[in-house]
């Protein structure tokens, strides 16, 4: 397939040179948005790509600087009141750029390859902060890594993730693996045999983003998917759009029915965490219950909460 830039002459230049940079911006946004497509060029496009570029050349540095580092957002058990798990999010604090969202500093991670280096790195770092909690005296407390196609697509990567467990000393479901419907559709003959591979193990497997793509009744039946998250898009409509509301309640109606687990994203209001309750949501995840936190104020979080948790038993 071909991601195509179109520049109009003499609008948009009217040197070779010029016109050339121009469709080159155009066809770099082209691939920006899913690739296969062609975009025309506009002004704004320079800007972007000069942004693209700083970031591409701080990753390096970053990886060198060690400028990266693991956040953790912990999961509400609505059933039970307690905090079972937490999900590994990878943060960037630039010495140029300052602080760089994860929704461009990732997709570059993966464009380049180095989402395979670093990814493993932060898979090490968050079971190291598990076994960490342990010896803190706190229950276990799964942790939740987020996976590349670009690592799944690694034929070293079960390896991998075992390699990491033995080093930290952390049981296999100590670690869950979230991986999205987009992932599947490409090389998903690999991706079944390693996710089943790594289920076998005791690992638990997420469907992230639940209900965007286009295919997720069949990847339930054909890949080994514990847990069913319920997208932040769904979850932020629920109090005000039917469509939505009845969405979320049939999502979580057939994960109960298929003994899948099922976590609702982005809850910042206690209407939508009142309504997800009564529709018997297994889990929730967001600014309401608790923002992302480095890793030594998610000790003191869960220390905390573990602690008050007790004094009402």
């Amino acid at each position: 397939s071909a991601s195509i830039g179109i520049t109009i002459f003499p609008d948009d230049g009217t040197t070779p040179n010029d016109l050339l940079k121009n469709a080159d911006s155009a066809m770099y946004a082209a691939k920006e948005n899913g690739k296969a497509n062609f975009q025309f060029y506009t002004p704004s496009l320079n800007t972007e790509i000069q942004e693209r570029l700083a970031i591409k050349n701080g990753l390096i540095k970053a990886v060198e600087r060690e400028e990266f580092d693991v956040f953790y957002q912990p999961k509400l058990n609505l059933h039970s009141g307690r905090i079972d798990s937490v999900e590994a999010l990878m943060r960037w604090n630039s010495e140029e750029l300052g602080s760089v969202s994860p929704a461009k500093f990732i997709p570059m991670l993966e464009e380049s390859g180095m989402v395979v280096d670093v990814g493993e790195w932060v898979l090490q770092k968050a079971c190291k902060q598990h076994q960490s909690w342990l010896r803190a005296g706190l229950p276990p407390i799964r942790v939740a890594v987020n996976l590349s196609a670009r690592q799944l697509r690694e034929l070293r990567f079960v390896g991998v993730v075992h390699e990491a467990l033995s080093k930290s000393g952390v049981p296999a479901e100590g670690l869950e693996i979230e991986i999205t419907e987009s992932m599947l559709m490409s090389d998903s003959a690999v991706a079944v045999v390693a996710l089943q591979e790594l289920h076998d193990a005791g690992i638990h497997i997420a469907m992230d983003d639940f209900g965007t793509g286009y295919s997720s009744l069949s990847y339930l039946k054909r890949f080994p998917i514990d847990t069913i998250k319920i997208d932040r898009s769904f979850v932020s409509d629920i109090t005000s759009n039917s469509d939505g509301t009845e969405i979320i309640r049939t999502i979580i109606s057939m994960g109960r029915a298929l003994n899948r687990r099922v976590v609702a994203e982005g809850v910042e209001t206690k209407e939508q965490l009142d309504m997800l309750k009564s529709y018997q949501c297994d889990e929730i995840q967001g600014f309401y219950f608790s923002r992302p936190l480095q890793s030594d104020e998610a000790t003191k979080f869960l220390l905390d909460y573990f602690s008050k948790s007790e004094q009402k038993l």
